[in-house]
């Protein structure tokens, strides 16, 4: 089990005009986690977040970060802050600059860092969000998921332990959010600590490993996210609506079929639930193969002359480079959110399918395939491919 990186120890708030918003709260987040803090508006999610990079300083209580209380001088506070990144709700109230470049380059300049490791942290960062080239545009001429990038890349241009996220989707439209979900999914495979504060609960449910949900300045209930959300009752309290895979899987549970303990989190595994209720076994044809195409290790493959080699498959593509570097191929994507479980969806169907992989997250494709073949008895061939047509 990985170390606490942040920990917050009976904190207790109140704002100048006298409303209480944080109320004896106490939790830890681990090194490698992704939390989400879950509740209605004005339940103390900003706040907390807040004090994660001492922007707010708890009336009492402790906040530790690496095991060490947060000390509030000018120089504690600025190391702090290279090491717990925050981005706001609103990038509009976080980006300053003229160009996007002089906006990521804010922090690292701050920091004291010379002209060149400026530009090498600035590029990275801007690549590593998916807006390499972007650098001389000014900021007002970008979309609210552009700008969403921008305000993450000077985080990232500091090279954070932590990532600290407030309501990370806000303002963007589906494919936005995805969009935004499935890069803090790919940052968290680089290693980074992710926190998000969201009234979302269908957003947070599958992406958290551990969600905690908040009322009225309070924990109601702290747990993985089919546990902390599959009490009717506090969901209700905390004015929220269940998720719909985990309020259907209840629903089936109390008609008296017979299920598999874990919950659903996703439709993959909602499908599985179904097979085994009505069937009283997974009903699956053979299986198709995954392939995957790493971009970091194939960097000179030929990935349209492949998929024109192979019609009609699939494919889905993980990471903002390997996006990237589809649209560059000009190949059309079926999967860009929720790939690997797409693709063992078709492989249970005796389909096959491509994904296109940043190498942060080769490991990620594995591991949630053969835990889903551990559980269902069933074997996916995942080929990684040599870069041969």
């Amino acid at each position: 089990m990985s170390r606490i990186i942040l920990e917050a120890r009976d904190i207790r708030y109140r704002y100048p005009r006298g409303l209480e918003a944080i109320r004896g709260i106490s939790f830890h987040v681990r090194r490698g986690e992704k939390v989400a803090l879950v509740g209605p508006n004005g339940a103390g999610k900003s706040t907390l977040l807040l004090m994660f990079n001492g922007m707010i300083k708890p009336d009492s209580g402790t906040i530790l970060f690496d095991n060490s209380p947060i000390s509030y001088d000018r120089a504690s506070l600025r190391m702090l802050r290279k090491r717990v990144g925050f981005v706001l709700q609103n990038p509009d109230r976080q980006i300053i600059s003229p160009t996007v470049y002089q906006d990521v380059a804010f922090g690292p300049v701050n920091l004291g860092y010379p002209e060149e490791k400026v530009k090498e942290a600035v590029e990275g960062a801007l690549a590593r969000v998916g807006l390499t080239g972007f650098g001389r545009r000014p900021p007002h001429q970008l979309s609210g998921g552009e700008k969403k990038r921008v305000a993450i890349a000077g985080v990232l241009a500091m090279d954070p332990d932590v990532l600290v996220f407030d309501e990370p989707t806000s303002g963007l439209d589906p494919s936005g959010s995805e969009d935004i979900m499935e890069l803090l999914e790919e940052l968290n495979q680089q290693g980074k600590t992710v926190i998000i504060s969201t009234h979302d609960i269908e957003l947070a449910y599958p992406w958290a490993d551990r969600a905690i949900l908040l009322l009225n300045g309070k924990i109601l209930q702290e747990d993985v996210p089919d546990v902390a959300f599959g009490n009717p009752e506090l969901v209700r309290l905390a004015r929220l609506s269940m998720p719909t895979l985990l309020e259907l899987y209840l629903e089936l549970e109390r008609r008296g079929f017979r299920l598999p303990e874990r919950r659903p989190r996703t439709v993959l595994d909602m499908l599985n639930v179904i097979d085994r209720a009505f069937r009283n076994k997974p009903c699956y044809t053979q299986p198709g193969t995954i392939t995957l195409f790493d971009i970091d290790s194939l960097r000179d493959a030929d990935i349209s002359g492949w998929c024109a080699a192979h019609p009609g498959i699939p494919i889905g593509a993980m990471g903002t480079r390997a996006k990237q570097r589809a649209a560059d191929e000009k190949i059309p994507l079926d999967f860009t959110y929720g790939v690997i479980d797409k693709c063992i969806l078709k492989a249970l169907l005796g389909e096959h399918s491509l994904i296109i992989v940043t190498g942060s997250m080769v490991g990620r494709v594995h591991e949630r395939v053969q835990a889903f073949c551990r559980e269902n008895q069933v074997e996916i061939p995942v080929i990684s491919h040599s870069g041969d047509a």
